[in-house]
């Protein structure tokens, strides 16, 4: 929002201004197309410190963007993850991978008798590694993205969770000590088709990186990387877990075979959701 010169320069105090009514809030919303207005009233109301901050937050939603960014949090797994603007909103989909990575890990844990090592690559905000950290007690976590503006964000939720972020495309962010070591790794990998960009909602088109949504000619680029080079950074027993579609997922388990990593397709019909998890072998004479 701009000012004129003489506005800025001007020794009277600027206007209050009049506090919103919920029923304005959500008429307002409603005009500009948001499907779950009421919803989102009640959430800018709760949120705002003050009347002029209220109508700041209901004018950056309506001008389109994510209320996550109006915000600053979105609600994921049952926590609070702080969004930055410019960084991806995790999608409530994402916890169904969320769900079967903890359910992997506490198997883990139990086999090694150790915290299991967990990297969430392309992490964005952080919200899947942070996640994990909060229901597996004792992890040894680390996370990684290539937008810097990520990088910070994941930073204020990952770092009070005990672990570490770096930045850099996929494992080149990593330490090299996780070589072979990593018993969870979870990659929230962009995979819209490139020419299907342009059909996403706007908020995520307009507000959200394209490197976080772009995953090449068929969706499935990044996917392609990560399988590749995961069985040189997991641990004997390791798990990658990646989120996918529905008609990606053959193509997917494709490139996990193709890499040595064992595929199994998981979905939730609830969450409109597919993952394809691959483990690697387990060490001669494990258990």
């Amino acid at each position: 929002m701009s000012f004129p010169p003489s506005a800025l320069s001007s020794p009277l105090p600027a206007p209050v201004s009049a506090p919103l009514s919920r029923a304005a809030v959500v008429t307002t919303l409603r005009a500009a197309g948001c499907v779950f207005a009421e919803d989102e009233a009640e959430l800018l109301l709760a949120t705002a410190r003050t009347a002029d901050e209220l109508a700041a937050m209901v004018e950056r939603r309506t001008l389109g963007l994510p209320l996550e960014h109006v915000v600053g949090w979105a609600e994921f797994y049952g926590r609070r993850i702080t969004v930055d603007p410019g960084v991806f909103v995790p999608r409530r989909r994402t916890e169904f991978l969320v769900g079967q990575a903890v359910g992997l890990g506490r198997r883990t844990a139990a086999r090694t008798g150790r915290p299991p090592v967990v990297v969430d690559l392309c992490c964005g905000s952080g919200a899947v590694g942070t996640v994990l950290a909060a229901a597996l007690g004792r992890v040894e976590l680390y996370a990684a993205d290539i937008e810097p503006a990520a990088v910070r964000c994941a930073r204020r939720n990952i770092t009070p969770a005990g672990g570490e972020v770096h930045e850099g495309d996929l494992f080149d962010a990593l330490p090299a000590r996780l070589r072979g070591r990593i018993d969870i790794l979870v990659a929230n990998v962009p995979y819209v088709p490139s020419e299907e960009v342009g059909l996403l909602p706007p908020e995520a088109r307009e507000y959200e990186p394209l490197v976080a949504l772009d995953g090449g000619a068929d969706g499935l680029d990044v996917l392609r990387r990560v399988t590749a080079a995961a069985p040189q950074w997991l641990a004997p027993g390791g798990h990658l877990l990646v989120e996918t579609s529905e008609r990606q997922a053959p193509q997917a388990v494709e490139a996990f075979t193709r890499n040595g990593l064992l595929p199994r397709v998981a979905d939730s019909d609830e969450l409109y959701a597919t993952i394809v998890i691959g483990t690697r072998a387990p060490a001669e004479g494990a258990g």
